[in-house]
């Protein structure tokens, strides 16, 4: 007789903070112009599309990890960018659908820069990731 295979839980996904909130909105809207980017409604985050590449997304009811994290995903880093990556404290890492994305933690008006920085290499590197017909 086969056994019912036991399901593992998913991760609780905390609410996103209303500073979060104001800070995903603005920073959407920065990228919006950006040559062929496309945001979608994804499980509680605006996801950033460019073309057909998913490189960040940004919490609108839930979070990934703590209330203030937006994440971003860069699949191929060069060696600055990886000693950049290990240095911000704001950083970290996480793995999601077999790809390794990042985390950064926002505490301040101030590091929306950072976070746009952080979010425009991510968008470069989808660039980067094959030809799509999109």
């Amino acid at each position: 007789m086969a056994t019912k295979k036991q399901k593992t839980p998913r991760a609780k996904l905390p609410p996103v903070s209303e500073q979060m909130k104001a800070w995903s909105a603005a920073l959407a809207s920065e990228v919006a112009d950006w040559p062929y980017v496309s945001a979608r409604s994804f499980f509680g985050f605006t996801a950033l599309y460019r073309k057909d590449k998913m490189f960040a997304a940004l919490p609108r009811t839930r979070a990934m990890g703590t209330p203030n994290a937006l994440v971003f995903k860069i699949v191929e880093t060069s060696t600055g960018v990886r000693e950049k990556l290990e240095k911000d404290l704001r950083v970290g890492d996480m793995e999601m659908q077999k790809a390794r994305w990042f985390t950064f933690e926002l505490a301040s008006d101030g590091d929306l820069h950072d976070a746009l920085d952080w979010i425009g290499l991510a968008y470069g590197a989808a660039g980067k990731r094959g030809k799509s017909t999109k």
